[in-house]
């Protein structure tokens, strides 16, 4: 690391000491608003986006927050909510309602009893309207109910260019619509959790219940075209045509696409992923712990981050990260207490092209004092030292 300048400035009305590093090493990734790069092909899309998972970092976009109608992409947020309730093993009882959705469907009857773990399955796989409905009724107390969970949990997430109407994506009402970059917002929610993981990346899954079913997964990428395809949703109808959603892996880096009326999303989503894995590796760009860089004198060899920060980059990104250390101006007179030793006493951050794209609180290592001797082990040095015998503990 090569230290480029130091100064000391005022932040939010408190002095702070900043210290810019400047890092020209292999491993520092980072994450926030960074202009996305061009792909080198034309995509047959009206809106698309390539998202890194773990960062959230936007690799390509095309018209990413154009609210579009998404249809059953829409059973991402289904899934999840079915899942976040807690209550899979639970066995559901079909109602009428739930029978009679019109669209895709897995079959379900009337008065017929299933785990709702098999009705996500249904709705992820074979994308069951049926079972969209049968997951609302069931989680929400109502369809009406889950549909304002619906809405609650994008809201949480920071979807703020979606709003549902269904549990399904029909075309039942013209304001349910949604952005491909708020869809991959969502995906990337999703996938944090293990169970949801699970299940989109299935290729075929025996439900019970009354009516044992075999679901097989709709999505091509993952059953058939993909050898990194990790899951996804695909989505149908005549007013939002072909929509899509797919994750892949490879080499440690995580990768989401959303695409919005695509006629060929299947051939899109792979050059996309091929794309990505190509132009960027996921690196590491602080590791959590104690810090082995210069500073200042009182903070030197004292400083802990609070958690490690990962990020993808190209080679040339690599070559221009700026790491920012922004730290309280310490006090030389006071000892700080254990209390306020709780409290972060500066920030890193990381700079692309004078952007902030990630950050991480700093806290202060207390330096670790031997307790003073006990009142015997004294005695047993003092003993030494005039017997010339030095006491072994």
């Amino acid at each position: 690391m090569n230290k480029l300048s130091e100064g000391v400035s005022a932040i939010m009305g408190k002095k702070a000491l900043q210290i810019w590093i400047v890092i020209v090493i292999l491993m520092l990734p980072f994450s926030g608003k960074v202009k996305a790069k061009e792909s080198p092909f034309e995509l047959s899309g009206q809106a698309a986006i390539l998202m890194e998972q773990s960062s959230g970092r936007v690799l390509y976009a095309e018209n990413e927050h154009e609210r579009l109608k998404i249809a059953s992409i829409t059973k991402i947020m289904t899934a999840i909510l079915a899942i976040e309730s807690g209550r899979l093993d639970e066995v559901v009882t079909i109602s009428k309602r739930a029978e009679g959705t019109e669209g895709s469907s897995i079959y379900l009857v009337a008065g017929e009893k299933i785990p709702l773990r098999d009705l996500v399955y249904g709705l992820m796989l074979r994308s069951g309207n049926d079972a969209a409905m049968a997951i609302a009724e069931y989680v929400g107390g109502s369809v009406e109910g889950f549909v304002f969970m619906m809405n609650e949990k994008a809201e949480e997430i920071g979807m703020t260019n979606t709003r549902f109407y269904n549990p399904h994506g029909l075309d039942t009402h013209e304001d349910h619509l949604s952005s491909a970059y708020d869809m991959a917002k969502l995906t990337q929610y999703a996938m944090a959790n293990e169970t949801y993981r699970m299940i989109a990346g299935t290729k075929d899954y025996r439900a019970k219940g009354d009516h044992p079913r075999i679901f097989h997964n709709k999505n091509k990428l993952l059953t058939e075209k993909y050898r990194y395809s990790t899951g996804g949703k695909t989505g149908y109808t005549k007013l939002a045509k072909r929509t899509l959603v797919s994750t892949a892996s490879k080499d440690g880096l995580d990768l989401i696409v959303v695409t919005l009326n695509d006629p060929n999303d299947w051939d899109d989503h792979m050059n996309l992923f091929n794309w990505g894995f190509k132009e960027y590796t996921l690196e590491t760009l602080v590791s959590e712990g104690k810090l082995d860089v210069r500073t200042d004198d009182f903070y030197d060899g004292r400083l802990r981050a609070s958690h490690t920060l990962v990020f993808p980059l190209t080679k040339e990104e690599k070559k221009i990260i700026q790491a920012k250390f922004t730290l309280l101006t310490p006090s030389h007179t006071e000892q700080w207490t254990d209390a306020q030793l709780q409290d972060p006493v500066g920030r890193m951050s990381f700079l692309l092209n004078n952007a902030a794209v990630a950050s991480t609180a700093l806290y202060f290592e207390k330096e670790e004092r031997e307790p003073p001797p006990s009142f015997w082990k004294r005695i047993r040095q003092i003993f030494g030292h005039i017997s010339g015998v030095t006491a072994n503990d």
